[in-house]
């Protein structure tokens, strides 16, 4: 038994010995084979597939979709925000020309309108079928009228902003009732709304419109950034808006993906995430804007009101219907209210303005105060009418008066005699100017002529002499007096850098050529040859206050990223200091002189340096008296600077003066009563 039980042990061993080898050898095969199938398939790869591998590869490209940044906010000087970006459920339209007839397409519009009506944001705009149909911009309206071509059939329309929860899950659960609309999300501009549903300072702040039109093209051409624009993005049309576009835009991201020569995606996409834009915080302050606004719209509701019509004086500004007004601080050039009236909504603008609405603020979106605007008026009526910009008239007499006193023409204590009219010229073709009520005001010294608003001592003191020093019937004459008025920010652009500043008009170089330079300086020197905007009022009103110091007007005090980090402070900049021109007497003397009239004015408790004007005007019919008045305050420390025009709001005592009153209330209540300490009280001066 034991043998037997060996020899099988031996066989065994034997045959595991056999069958490793076996496995070993296979192993190895396997292997060899393999190294071979790679070998040869590398040979293939190297010698024969090079050549068209390495064509497929250059086929391989990277796609890139850039993303719009998020547009930063606009504040106001106490961080209230006054237009700031929100992501947002929009309605869009789809054209579909083959497959939409009138008949389904008003019947679609009614049904949104009884969703919009049952399901909507109650502060939403309320739209009607007419509004939902023109929207669609499909070349008719409601009635079926054909009214203009379709502008371009691919883009979707937007129907509404601003979705509520309930509209958007109406209208995705009867999808086949609402069809051709779909709901994207968007980021939408959205303006603070003030209590009359208007927006705070719309004209200055701006709107924004869709960079795909070709007056945005037009207006960015020379922008080097506007190549980053992407034409479905909205950007700055005017006003702040427009003026930091590229600080309040940000910067592109991106989205990247590798495609092959189908381009078919073949790979993860590479994300850059865009940078917001910047924050920016103005210099206006809300609460005083709120009260400028208010200020203008009631003062012209009392120019209507019939007490005023009744009273003997307050009754030219019975036609008023416009108002605007800037104050700006005196040391430093910012301007705290910057106001227009009418004013509107600039919600308005978001996702499209309709033609209706354009139709009914067309005239005044434009910022009065520093270009031409009107209230509105049909196209028939408007010649009837002056615009935003009109003559300075008696605001320029303290001005005129330290011309005179400069040149020496007269000394401060020379007296002239005021009958209440002056003529001038040659006796065969003799002129004659009289006061504005006619009223003689007797002896009169440079401060009292101003007060008095004298136009014959204007005339007789400084309009002839300055005329017959400086070449008579000669270009020198106008250019001398276009000097001396740009100093001031008269005739020549502030410095603001707001887009479309208008620069006013010089009247007087034109009428000095149709007419003679004698009668346009004896006109220059009281105010009836010289247009301005309000903003040049403002600023010359400041370089009064200055003494020859003409700051630039400055609207953003700092520009902060979006997370609050700081770019920018905005610091005080002196566009021109001419006061070495001007002895330190004759302003005292021109600024004691200042204390005409003003309701409102004299019950503030300090004293303030103002100036009315009553400048006539020329217009279609006859003429008419526009309200003008300029003021700083307090005279001992002068600090803040007001000018305000009423066109067709008859004498600026009555007509101007009080809305600046509120103005300086506003301001001193905004600034822990800082005139009325400056001030120090009411006493003479």
């Amino acid at each position: 038994m034991k043998p037997s039980i060996m020899d099988d042990s031996k066989k065994n061993e034997v045959a595991k010995k056999r069958h490793f080898s076996l496995r070993i050898n296979v192993f190895f095969f396997v292997t060899f084979l393999l190294f071979s199938v790679l070998i040869v398939r590398l040979a293939i790869l190297q010698f024969v597939q090079a050549k068209d591998l390495k064509a497929a590869e250059n086929t391989n490209t990277n796609q890139t979709t850039k993303i719009a940044p998020i547009r930063g906010n606009i504040y106001d000087s106490t961080k209230s925000p006054l237009a700031y970006t929100i992501p947002v459920q929009s309605l869009f339209f789809r054209i579909e020309p083959s497959q939409q007839n009138k008949d389904e397409v008003i019947s679609l519009a009614y049904k949104l309108k009884d969703v919009f009506d049952k399901y909507g944001k109650k502060d939403a705009k309320k739209l009607t079928p007419e509004d939902i149909v023109l929207s669609m911009d499909l070349g008719y309206d409601i009635n079926k009228n054909k009214i203009k071509e379709p502008s371009y059939y691919w883009v979707p329309r937007r129907i509404k902003a601003d979705l509520s929860k309930e509209e958007i899950a109406v209208l995705l659960e009867h999808r086949d009732e609402f069809k051709w609309l779909e709901v994207n999300e968007e980021s939408i501009r959205t303006y603070e709304m003030d209590d009359d549903n208007t927006t705070i300072a719309p004209q200055l702040i701006g709107y924004l419109k869709s960079y795909s039109t070709e007056k945005a093209k037009e207006i960015y051409k020379d922008n080097p950034n506007s190549k980053e624009y992407l034409d479905s993005e909205n950007v700055g049309f005017d006003g702040i808006e427009r003026m930091y576009q590229d600080d309040l835009r940000g910067k592109n991201g991106s989205k990247e993906y590798p495609v092959n020569a189908a381009m078919k995606i073949i790979g993860r996409a590479k994300v850059t995430a865009p940078i917001k834009g910047n924050n920016l915080y103005l210099s206006i302050n809300k609460d005083i804007q709120k009260t400028t606004e208010k200020a203008i719209k009631d003062q012209i509701d009392f120019l209507h009101s019939s007490y005023a019509r009744n009273d003997p004086f307050i009754k030219y500004g019975a036609n008023a219907q416009a108002g605007y007004a800037v104050a700006m601080e005196v040391d430093t050039g910012r301007v705290v209210t910057m106001a227009n009236f009418p004013d509107y909504n600039a919600n308005e603008w978001t996702g499209g303005i309709s033609q209706a609405t354009l139709d009914e603020i067309g005239s005044y979106i434009y910022n009065g105060t520093i270009t031409t605007a009107y209230p509105k008026y049909t196209d028939k009526e408007r010649p009837k009418h002056p615009s935003s910009i009109v003559f300075m008239g008696s605001t320029i007499k303290p001005l005129s008066v330290l011309i005179g006193l400069t040149e020496k023409l007269f000394s401060a204590g020379d007296i002239y005699y005021d009958t209440g009219s002056f003529t001038f010229g040659k006796a065969t073709a003799a002129s004659t100017i009289r006061n504005s009520d006619g009223h003689g005001y007797g002896a009169l010294n440079a401060s009292s002529a101003i007060e008095h608003s004298s136009n014959t001592y204007m005339s007789a003191k400084v309009g002839i002499p300055f005329y017959q020093k400086f070449g008579g019937e000669n270009v020198a004459v106008t250019d001398k007096w276009a000097d001396y008025l740009a100093k001031f920010g008269i005739g020549v652009k502030t410095g603001s850098g707001l887009p479309g500043e208008n620069i006013g008009s010089n009247d007087f170089v034109k009428n000095a050529k149709k007419d003679s330079y004698q009668s346009a300086m004896v006109y220059a020197s009281w105010g009836q040859n010289e247009k301005t905007t309000t903003l040049q009022l403002a600023q010359y009103a400041a370089t009064l206050a200055n003494r020859g110091k003409r700051m630039k007007p400055l609207f953003v005090d700092e520009i902060r990223t979006y997370e609050g980090e700081l770019v920018k402070k905005v610091e005080p900049e002196v566009v021109e200091d001419s006061s070495s021109l001007f002895s330190n007497n004759d302003w005292n003397t021109i600024i004691h002189g200042m204390k005409s009239g003003a309701e409102g004015i004299d019950e503030l408790p300090y004293n303030v340096a103002r100036k009315t004007g009553t400048s006539t005007q020329a217009v279609s019919g006859g003429t008419i008296d526009n309200a003008v008045f300029v003021a700083f305050a307090p005279v001992e420390n002068p600090k803040l600077a007001v000018a305000v025009v009423v066109p067709e709001g008859g004498f600026g005592r009555y007509g101007a003066s009080p809305i600046a009153a509120k103005i300086f209330q506003a301001y001193d209540a905004a600034n822990d009563g800082i005139l009325t300490k400056l001030g120090g009280g009411k006493r003479p001066w």
